[in-house]
């Protein structure tokens, strides 16, 4: 599989504060690849750097061949790259299908606009359901299916999620990660960050593990599963 996102040797921080240090990664096209570690590691810094919200210090950020450190927001998901940012942020006062529609920005996913609207009602019926229904009344689930949904309305090559099971039950965890094995299945290569580490190893193909904003270990999900640093760290066992 040939290689479409490439972090090399990043430095991202926060005024006087280094978040991620000399971090080195990649995406391969196809792949669901996992991003884990404790609070604090970076994980959330890494994604914002590859969706153009912060600008890296130092390193490379390569997409498909071309730098896109130092890039627009904009122009990164014009590139073909979506974002599901922890909190989901959606726009509470629109509807489901406003708060969707919103994700079509660029020329060629407004063309395929209902095409696509069908595929993420067929992935999440309950958004066909609430689809005139305002964001802010949703459940934590519909509201997460909401922002993956606005996501896919771009129709990314690379979908990045930050922390998706974050504060849902554990039966609409299981439909979301369902779901991201179909959405991965159909196309789309995904850059998974998540603190349900065993759910998201489960799921992944290959592993990071960053700590104190660096990488420290990496591996496929059956080596990763079976690492006993891994395991103690993070797995409880």
């Amino acid at each position: 599989m040939s290689t479409l996102l490439s972090l090399d040797a990043v430095e991202v921080g926060y005024g006087d504060v280094v978040a991620v240090h000399a971090a080195s990664l990649e995406v391969r096209a196809g792949e669901i690849v996992a991003l884990i570690g404790s609070n604090g590691a970076g994980k959330t810094t890494t994604l914002r750097a590859v969706a153009g919200l912060l600008r890296p210090r130092r390193g490379r950020i390569v997409f498909d061949g071309d730098r896109i450190d130092g890039r627009s927001p904009a122009d990164v998901v014009a590139r073909g790259i979506a974002h599901v940012p922890e909190g989901r942020q959606l726009f509470p006062t629109m509807t489901v299908l406003e708060n969707l529609e919103l994700g079509a920005r660029t020329a060629a996913s407004r063309a395929q606009r209902p095409e696509t609207l069908a595929r993420v009602f067929d992935l999440f019926p309950r958004l066909a359901e609430r689809q005139t229904q305002l964001a802010g009344t949703l459940s934590g689930g519909e509201q997460q299916m909401t922002a993956i949904g606005r996501a896919l309305m771009a129709r990314p090559r690379l979908l990045m999620l930050d922390e998706p099971s974050l504060g849902l039950a554990p039966i609409v965890v299981a439909t979301i990660f369902d779901n991201l094995a179909r959405i991965n299945a159909g196309g789309t290569t995904v850059l998974l960050v998540e603190q349900n580490v065993l759910r998201a190893l489960r799921l992944c193909h290959r592993g990071y593990v960053l700590e104190n904003g660096a990488i420290v270990a990496q591996g496929t999900r059956d080596a990763l599963l079976a690492d006993e640093r891994i395991k103690r760290a993070y797995l409880g066992r």
